[in-house]
């Protein structure tokens, strides 16, 4: 019998290997393990799709750990509700104000977390995507390496993963946006081609846009959550979180169009 240290090391050499290998070819690539993203790789894999999420950070879940201002509660509204249900997230009516509800921030980034892993997705985490593949007009995956080499600045060579579609779901900063329009020369789906940035605070307003906002912006490039208001111009909401929801839902339904034509 080998020595216990050995099997630890093997062990997790040789099942992450196997989950690397895997995730190097897919249906849907999501960049950012926001709630969003999360909730999209979530119905997407209830869908049959191979679908992998990718987190520079080592805990994914966004920005949805620290509800608001690090009071760990958050509100969503009644539109949102059916989603944390197929979740099996609690949450309570505010008083008084029937149609939102409060939760608890660490359940919801719990439960997000778990419900799209149990769906058959997978998330890599501390891994960074610096870079797209592009190919014959059409935007077909992500160059990837470890966070801290992106931090260190050491000069390491990427890896590729392949995709049918690539999910932005970077939050404010629309990084995959961006990348596509500074190194690919990628015109968006927008009034002048490019990320028109985030307006401020308006919480109804910033509410519906993120779910208008969430679309093909670029064959086989969408955008989610925040980086599709970024990148369409909306109107931010703060910590309300049905919109980022539904977003999510709605591009898991847009990507699973796109991919039946």
């Amino acid at each position: 019998m080998a020595a216990i240290e050995n099997v630890i090391s093997h062990a997790i050499l040789s099942k992450f290997s196997e989950k690397l290998l895997s995730g190097l070819n897919l249906d849907v690539a999501l960049v950012g393990a926001g709630p969003s993203a999360l909730v999209a790789a979530r119905y997407l894999a209830d869908a049959g799709l191979k679908c992998a999420v990718f987190e520079r950070k080592l805990a994914p879940g966004g920005g949805t750990w620290g509800g608001g201002m690090l009071f760990n509660e958050m509100v969503v509204q009644q539109d949102a509700i059916h989603i944390l249900d197929d979740f099996g997230i609690p949450y309570t009516e505010i008083p008084g104000n029937p149609g939102y509800y409060t939760l608890d921030s660490v359940v919801m980034a719990s439960g997000l977390i778990f419900g799209c892993v149990k769906a058959g997705a997978t998330i890599f985490n501390a891994m960074s995507v610096e870079d797209l593949v592009f190919k014959e007009g059409h935007v077909g995956g992500l160059v990837i390496n470890w966070t801290p080499v992106e931090r260190l600045g050491m000069h390491v060579d990427p890896l590729t993963v392949l995709a049918k579609a690539v999910i932005d779901g970077t939050g404010h900063p629309s990084e995959i946006m961006h990348l596509a329009t500074e190194k690919a020369g990628i015109k968006l789906d927008t009034p002048d081609g490019k990320v028109q940035g985030e307006r401020p605070m308006w919480v109804d307003q910033g509410e519906a846009q993120t779910v208008d906002n969430t679309k093909e912006y670029f064959p086989g490039l969408f955008a989610c959550g925040m980086s599709a208001n970024n990148t369409g111009g909306g109107y931010r909401m703060g910590p309300i979180f049905g919109g980022m929801l539904m977003s999510g839902k709605k591009v898991a339904e847009l990507v699973k169009a796109a991919l039946k034509k």
